[in-house]
């Protein structure tokens, strides 16, 4: 099987023209001087179902054919694509049903039977969700909708590519999270036939980067374990139809850490005020991790915004100390009437706000008349950090980071 052409992508573009959002493009200036030029964010998490994967959804539920619609269609998700599937069945008038892993964040889980899908939850993985939505095909004759590894897929994601390069004419890279493949190499198509300079780059968690393994051999490689917060590209193995896309087209794939994920959810919520997931934020990852290296315009894709309000809180607190906003130290002071008051009212004359605070006199740690109080303290960052230990030590105290 060929790839699938720009021809095909603009076929999906009209036939998508009145169910997605042609999602904005926003300026990055932040992020910038790293890069040496223009940073801009192609919001796709301010899409219907939160994230791209309507476009993809929809051509692929389109494409069947009356009987097959009437047999209903199946899907497997860990959420994104549950969604998307979800509605472009209830738009098309055809039964779904999805099969997501018993760990799927709520919201993603309460969203699917929002737009009238029957979820099931089964296994630890996406992997363990896909045998059993298969094997639900078999038995009951429901069409199986891949979350990535079709024709009609891809090219449903490949409106993406499009719309970026008539956003941004002069776009000289392009970032795209990458889990089973499905954007990248939908992006990759589109893009590489009408600027054939512009450098794809496909981005993935390091604790599920089955790419760059399959790259290396030849042919798709699955990984034995995945484990990261972005949930969404938590794939692990792309499939030959998409291995064949990023092989031909994507000119690079680099990784990024959990740390560099909680910074770029973080980031994006703090100073672009939008909502992303981990697997959405891997392209500003890319970014942080990777300053310089990329030649801009830079134009990264925020492919998906559903995170659960927990997580995100998790995400947040996370973020922040990877970024050196939180500070946790212990200070040895006399045992007496006022020491501790005397610690904090220094704290707040310093500017750090106070989070947690446990006064201990047990510990063989402490000499006679002596007691220890741990801090958690919020700081303005690294140099905050710095500047009030050692303001600390400097008033008297013994100052333990």
């Amino acid at each position: 099987m060929g790839l699938v052409s720009v021809d095909t992508i603009r076929e999906a573009r009209r036939l998508l023209e009145s169910v997605v959002r042609k999602t904005p493009i926003e300026r990055a200036r932040d992020l910038e001087a790293p890069q040496g030029g223009p940073v801009y964010l192609k919001c796709e998490n301010l899409q219907r179902t939160g994230s791209f994967k309507i476009r993809g959804a929809y051509t692929r539920i389109h494409g069947l054919s009356e009987a097959e619609r009437e047999r209903g269609v199946v899907a497997a998700s860990a959420g994104n694509h549950a969604q998307g599937v979800a509605l472009a069945a209830a738009l098309l008038g055809t039964k779904a049903t999805v099969f997501m892993p018993e760990r799927a964040p709520l919201p993603k889980l309460a969203a699917t039977r929002g737009y009238g899908a029957d979820v099931h939850l089964h296994g630890e993985s996406l992997e363990e969700a896909l045998v059993e939505a298969t094997a639900f095909a078999e038995r009951t004759g429901a069409v199986f909708i891949h979350p990535f590894d079709h024709p009609d897929i891809i090219a449903g994601q490949g409106t993406v590519g499009l719309e970026i390069v008539e956003q941004i004419p002069d776009v000289a890279t392009v970032l795209v999270a990458a889990g089973g493949g499905g954007l990248v190499g939908g992006v990759a198509s589109a893009v590489k036939a009408m600027k054939p300079d512009v450098r794809i780059v496909g981005v993935q968690a390091e604790g599920a980067a089955a790419f760059p393994l399959s790259l290396s051999a030849g042919n798709p490689v699955r990984l034995e374990r995945t484990q990261t917060m972005a949930d969404g590209i938590a794939v692990g193995a792309p499939g030959p139809i998409t291995f064949e896309h990023v092989r031909s087209l994507v000119d690079d794939v680099v990784t990024v850490g959990e740390e560099s994920l909680s910074r770029a959810v973080l980031l994006c919520l703090e100073r672009r005020k939008l909502v992303v997931e981990p697997a959405g934020a891997a392209t500003v990852a890319a970014l942080l991790e990777h300053p310089g290296v990329f030649e801009s315009p830079v134009v990264a894709v925020l492919s998906g915004g559903n995170v659960d309000p927990l997580l995100l809180l998790q995400i947040i607190q996370h973020g922040m100390t990877a970024a050196g906003r939180y500070l946790s130290l212990r200070l040895r002071v006399p045992d007496r009437p006022g020491s501790l008051a005397g610690v904090l009212t220094r704290v707040g004359e310093l500017g750090a706000n106070v989070l947690d605070v446990e006064h201990s006199r047990i510990s063989g740690r402490l000499a006679m008349g002596e007691v220890e109080i741990a801090l958690k303290l919020e700081t303005r960052g690294p140099e905050h950090c710095a500047d009030v230990a050692t303001q600390l030590q400097r008033a008297g105290y013994r100052v333990v980071v």
